[in-house]
C-alpha cells in the first residue's frame, strides 16, 4: 500500500498552467495508478466509517470520481453537486464567487432530507469558494454536512479554513504548501 508520501508523489505538478506562476496539481497520474487510487479512496472514507452517513456528495466533476468511490466504500448513496443546467429534475441552486465573476451549483431538490448526514468530497480544496457553496446548498435541504474530505489541500489559499469556519470538519490526504 502506498504511504502518504507515495500518494503525494503520484500527483503530477504542471508548472505555469493554466497561467504563468500557477503550479497545477494534476491528479490524472494518481487516477492512473490503481494502488494509489484505491488507497486514496480508503483513506478519504476512513474517518467517516462510523459517522452514520446516509450519503456522500461530490462536486462536479472530479469530486464525482472520488465521491462515488467513497460512497461505495461506505455503503451509502451519492449526491451529485452539478454546475448549473445539468440536472433534469427540480433543483436548488447556490451562486458563488469566482476569481473573475460568478458561477452556480445545483442539486436535485429531493437529493437529501432533514436528518440525513452527508459527507462532501472533492479532489482539491483551494480558495474554498466552490466547496463553501456546496456546503450551503446541501444545508438548504435540511441535511447535516458532517465533514468535507479532499485528496489535495492547498493550505496557502485558505479554503480549508473557510470550510472549517462554516463548522464543517475538513480532512485532506496531502497538502502542497507555498504555491
Amino acid at each position: 500500500m502506498p504511504s502518504m508520501r507515495d500518494l503525494k508523489a503520484a500527483i503530477r505538478t504542471v508548472p505555469n498552467f493554466p497561467k504563468p506562476g500557477v503550479q497545477y496539481r494534476d491528479i490524472t497520474t494518481l487516477l492512473a495508478d490503481p494502488e494509489a487510487l484505491a488507497e486514496s479512496v480508503k483513506r478519504l472514507a476512513a474517518p467517516y466509517r462510523d459517522a452514520g452517513l446516509t450519503a456522500v456528495a461530490g462536486i462536479d466533476a472530479r469530486g464525482f470520481i472520488f465521491g462515488t468511490a467513497v460512497a461505495i466504500e461506505l455503503g451509502v448513496g451519492f449526491i451529485p453537486v452539478r454546475k448549473a443546467g445539468k440536472l433534469p429534475f427540480e433543483t436548488l441552486e447556490q451562486d458563488y464567487a469566482l476569481e473573475y465573476g460568478r458561477d452556480t451549483l445545483q442539486i436535485h431538490a429531493d437529493a437529501a432530507d432533514a436528518g440525513d448526514k452527508v459527507l462532501l468530497v472533492d479532489d482539491l480544496i483551494a480558495t474554498g469558494g466552490t466547496a463553501g457553496a456546496a456546503v450551503s446548498l446541501l444545508r438548504r435541504t435540511g441535511c447535516e454536512v458532517v465533514g468535507a474530505a479532499f485528496l489535495v489541500d492547498l493550505p496557502d489559499l485558505g479554503g480549508a479554513d473557510l470550510i472549517k469556519a462554516m463548522d464543517v470538519p475538513v480532512t485532506s490526504l496531502v497538502a502542497f504548501e507555498g504555491d
